[in-house]
């Protein structure tokens, strides 16, 4: 069943956010970071091209009374695809109704949730590139033309009818957006690539989230959170959430630039937001292969996880931060990922940039 939302209230004052936040966190993590979710596009931190634009186009919509255009989102988990989603529906003042595309897996359930829509509501598909070829191919004549082709009966009595459906607006979020149809890809008016967020984007980020989460924090650990955290917000919340454990158990409760960094050593989180899996996915190819190229296959059977793991998870940082390239012979390992795991570099290894990590990531 897909799930509607009315978000069309105003942002709550903060020490009522604040008791919001402190019940989500009480439920579930998935209620917790949704709970941590701007609502506005003044809320929004980072991203400022993208959310520029499309405060012109909301803005425009909400004004003159149109639908607004079928928008695309891309980019790496936890960069806040689904928080637009939400800030766009609560800016446009309509009900966001939520789904995602291995859970529209026939044809009856595509046909539940349009007819479900309203006059200018938004559908988010989360993980659209993961529909079905023949629910994919029904979602063309709805995104273009605004009805469903049906068919009722079997055999030479079936019977072709077609329903009118409301405007509405389909809010899609991919992780892979090369594995989207070409045909389906035409049809959103507007596809965006969102980066990883710079360092002085995290660090509001996360001085944002204490305080709703009534935490002290001074300018110390903020930036020590943010510079770990992958230029993701969902892992800064989440390290912040950590970190705020050994604080209240080991200090005051405030966090500082000290028991932040002792606390992410500890968590094995290190100073370029490597965690565990990412250093023995660097150490496989820079001890055991030699740095390369390796194929992924043989990466993910020596560190015993699913291809889709590393590709999806891991690689994207660490192709973002120089520490590993793609050559069409397989993975290989950059000078500054050898540098990184404290081993001398071969001289065939390519450079990866110049700088840290941080450096070139921000």
């Amino acid at each position: 069943m897909a799930r509607q939302r009315h978000i069309d209230t105003p942002p709550a004052p903060p020490d009522e956010a604040a008791r919001e936040v402190a019940a989500a966190e009480r439920t579930s993590e998935r209620a917790w970071q949704a709970a941590l979710r701007p609502r506005t596009f003044e809320d929004y931190i980072g991203q400022r091209d993208l959310i520029d634009n499309l405060r012109v186009s909301v803005r425009a919509a909400r004004e003159n009374g149109w639908a607004l255009d079928h928008f695309l989102f891309a980019g790496p988990p936890g960069l806040g695809k689904t928080t637009l989603a939400h800030v766009i529906a609560n800016e446009l003042g309509v009900n966001l109704h939520v789904s995602s595309g291995p859970a529209i897996d026939h044809k009856g359930m595509l046909a539940s949730l349009l007819t479900s829509l309203g006059e200018g509501d938004a559908l988010f598909i989360d993980e659209i590139h993961r529909l079905a070829p023949v629910v994919e191919e029904n979602l063309y004549p709805a995104m273009e033309d605004f009805r469903f082709d049906l068919f009722i009966g079997e055999g030479p009595h079936a019977k072709a009818v077609t329903m009118q459906l409301p405007r509405f607006t389909l809010l899609g979020a991919t992780t892979r957006m090369g594995l989207l149809s070409a045909p389906l890809l035409d049809r959103f008016g507007f596809h965006w690539q969102l980066r990883y967020y710079e360092q002085a984007d995290m660090e509001a980020i996360v001085r944002r989230s204490a305080a709703l989460i009534g935490v002290p924090i001074d300018l110390g650990g903020a930036t020590e959170i943010a510079r770990r955290a992958r230029g993701t917000p969902r892992i800064a919340n989440r390290l912040l959430r950590r970190v705020r454990d050994f604080a209240a158990v080991e200090r005051d409760g405030a966090i500082d630039g000290d028991i932040a960094a002792s606390s992410l050593d500890r968590l094995a989180v290190d100073h370029a937001g490597l965690d565990a899996l990412d250093r023995a996915y660097l150490s496989v190819i820079c001890e055991r292969f030699d740095g390369g190229p390796v194929g992924i296959e043989a990466v993910a059977a020596s560190l015993s996880e699913e291809r889709g793991t590393l590709e999806e998870v891991v690689e994207p940082f660490l192709l973002q931060v120089g520490f590993i390239a793609r050559t069409p012979r397989g993975r290989v390992a950059t000078a500054a990922g050898y540098q990184h795991m404290g081993l001398v570099a071969p001289t065939k290894a390519p450079s990866g940039g110049q700088g840290g990590a941080q450096g070139r990531l921000f």
